[in-house]
């Protein structure tokens, strides 16, 4: 005796070997035997042979209407044997009965299960329903078997080209258009990004990247909504100072100035002028809302996405020949031993007598000016001798606390696209790439200055029990990286007890939420806890670190890569096949001259820091890969690396990694990105 039961969802037969009154042991063809619950087993029969019964069985069911069947079955249960004979015949034998259940098994819209071979018809409207998603499916089938025809083919269907960074970012797996897309590059054995390079999706891996960035973090566009900026009600009084900033030519959002007041009197006061757009720009208005969702403002070669719309910033930013409004720090020094005497916060107008621009000062306003070692002719130069030397004061402090000095070892990087930033660039432009030494005298002058600000006002945020958005560091050791927090924490790699950050506030949003304490402190005193726009624990707080830390992230991670994209432009329109470099790890090398990471064959084996010279064999804009192989050593014993530098370049490797995408295509049916097939 044989018999057919259900195993899971699947049928299976064989011979009867034992059985009792709960199970029976089945062998099935294969000669395993199996032990089959009495209630799974659905027919009984001598013959055919069960392999037999199940191929006879499935041949025949295709041949049940499903409709006719609908219309043939009782209103009430029924069994799949009762359907048989309704449908075939009065004497419907063993293939025929196995016919219909197979049939109903499969037809769940149709019937629904009601037990151990029992069934039951679906209402007639859910039959409906179900046969019209059938029909979506098949249609939906086809649509993406002709999308993906016409990719292979090199044509790119609009509705696949209108969802290009959707589908290659952050796809709806489930979408036609995705699978599409994954379909095509099987058909056409491409990687995704070459598939659609050559249907004409992507046309400017300048646009690619830009676009995807957009897509990711501006989908509703980068215009601001028509805004007018709020004015600053506050009576100010005029500070009696000359103030002066510090800033790139390029920058248009100038939120700090310094000054020196008293040189020669013994005691000196030093001014920190911030732009104070907290006093006019409230928590929850329109502008605030603007600048929250962005957080902060973009940087690019040649572009930027300001936080705040350009009209709402000409009206706050510090311009030279104006008495601007600004929260003003101002700390009364020593002038000989610069020992800190006090400090004090005030709300104020501070006339802004200078801009000036250190990309055109670098090489008049040096070290050896600044010390007096060579004649000083500029403006403001008893003002910067003292910034100067009080810069120097405050950074061997921090190092002493830091327990080692600060390095500055690789350059900052400049770069001038064709366009000179009067639009936003298409990607062809001519790029040249300056390099400018990190530390210069200017740019330490405003570095200490802003550090002063930032950790006095934490203090002072921490002493009245106000909380604010703090960076902390909790040590110096590998792997400890720098938080954003509420609490006023030592900064170790700043070499400060606590710091914040409150110096650019129409640049970053967190800066403008510290503003609002500071100045609830400046106006309020003691008092400001009760009043200021953020109570301790405030969750409101928490909420702006977490969507910061996000954007900022996004931010730079793009600034990177484009710049990235930029370099590589620069290797091809210099013509340049060869570059030196340093050795990191994993057979990856840093350029000496350009801000470039990638991996070279051949240097896998060499000792981290060891000097090479590389030659470039290509590059792939799209995926901002480089292939390089090693050409010879420069060097035979490189200087070790210190664990801080170890970890920065472990840390820039993490950030130089190739493009990722989240198209998924079996590995064994495509190529990966950056393959030549």
């Amino acid at each position: 005796m044989f018999a057919l039961f259900d195993e899971a969802g699947k049928f299976l037969a064989g011979r009867v070997m034992s059985e009792a009154d709960s199970s029976m042991q089945v062998e099935l063809d294969s000669g395993k035997r199996v032990k089959v619950k009495a209630a799974n087993v659905l027919l009984k029969f001598d013959k055919p042979a069960p392999a037999e019964l199940i191929a006879e069985g499935q041949r025949l069911a295709q041949e049940i209407d499903l409709d006719l069947a609908w219309e043939f079955a009782p209103e009430t249960e029924f069994g799949f044997a009762e359907l048989a004979r309704d449908y075939f015949d009065a004497k419907a034998g063993i293939a025929h009965q196995a016919a219909a259940l197979f049939r109903l098994f499969e037809a769940p819209h149709y019937f629904r299960r009601a037990g151990k071979g029992q069934f039951k018809k679906a209402p007639e409207e859910i039959v409906k329903a179900a046969l019209l998603g059938i029909e979506r499916k098949k249609q939906q089938a086809l649509q993406i078997e002709a999308w993906a025809t016409e990719l292979a083919a090199g044509n790119c269907p609009a509705a696949i080209k209108d969802q290009i960074y959707k589908i290659l970012f952050k796809p709806d797996k489930n979408g036609p258009e995705y699978k599409a897309v994954v379909e095509a590059t099987k058909l056409a054995h491409k990687a995704p990004l070459d598939l659609l390079k050559d249907a004409g999706a992507i046309t400017s891996a300048y646009q690619f990247h830009w676009k995807r960035f957009l897509f990711d973090n501006f989908p509703k566009g980068t215009g601001f909504p028509a805004l007018t900026a709020p004015e600053i009600k506050d009576e100010l009084p005029l500070a009696p100072v000359a103030a002066f900033s510090v800033d790139d030519s390029a920058t248009t959002e100038i939120d700090d100035a310094l000054s020196v007041q008293g040189l020669g009197t013994g005691t000196v006061i030093f001014g920190v002028h911030i732009a104070a757009p907290g006093l006019a720009i409230q928590p929850d208005s329109a502008v605030d809302k603007v600048a929250r969702d962005r957080y902060s403002t973009v940087y690019m070669p040649g572009w930027k996405l300001t936080m705040l719309p350009d009209e709402v910033v000409q009206v706050y930013t510090l311009t030279e020949g104006r008495d601007c409004p600004a929260v003003s720090l101002y700390v009364t020094m020593d002038e000989a031993t610069l020992a800190v005497k006090a400090s004090e916060t005030k709300l104020e107008r501070v006339p802004i007598k200078s801009n000036l621009r250190h990309d055109k000062l670098d090489d008049v306003i040096t070290e050896a000016t600044l010390s007096g070692a060579e004649p000083a002719t500029y403006e403001f130069a008893p003002e910067l001798a003292f910034a100067f030397r009080l810069a120097k004061h405050l950074k061997a402090e921090r190092e002493v606390v830091r327990g080692k000095p600060e390095t500055f070892n690789r350059p900052d990087y400049n770069f001038r696209l064709s366009s000179g930033g009067e639009r936003e660039p298409d990607g062809t432009e001519e790029v040249s790439i300056s390099t400018r030494a990190r530390g210069t005298a200017l740019d330490l002058i405003v570095a200490e200055a802003m550090i002063l600000a930032n950790s006095t006002w934490g203090g002072w945020l921490n002493e009245l029990g106000l909380p604010g958005i703090y960076r902390s560091q909790a040590s110096l050791a590998p792997g400890i990286k720098v938080r954003m927090g509420t609490k006023a924490l030592p900064h170790a790699g700043m070499g400060v007890a606590q710091y914040t950050w409150a110096t650019s506030p129409l640049r970053r949003y967190v800066d403008l939420v510290n503003q609002w304490q500071i100045i609830a402190c400046a106006r309020h005193g003691r008092t400001a806890a009760l009043v200021a726009p953020f109570k301790p624990k405030d969750a409101q707080l928490f909420s702006i670190i977490s969507g910061f830390d996000a954007a900022y992230s996004a931010y730079n991670g793009f600034q990177s890569a484009i710049e990235r994209y930029w370099t590589l432009r620069h290797l091809a329109q210099a013509g340049i096949t060869e570059l030196s470099a340093a050795v990191m790890k994993d057979g990856l090398v840093r350029a000496d001259d350009l801000p470039l990471v990638f991996k070279a064959l051949g240097c896998e084996p060499l000792p981290r820091g060891t000097h090479v010279k590389v030659r470039i064999t290509g590059v792939d804009e799209m995926t901002l890969d480089v292939h390089a192989n090693l050409v010879e050593r420069l060097d035979e014993a490189p200087a070790a690396a210190s664990a801080e530098e170890a970890e920065a370049e472990d840390d820039e490797v993490e950030a130089s990694g190739p493009l990722t995408l989240a198209i998924d295509v079996n590995a064994d049916e495509a190529p990966a990105e950056g393959s030549t097939a």
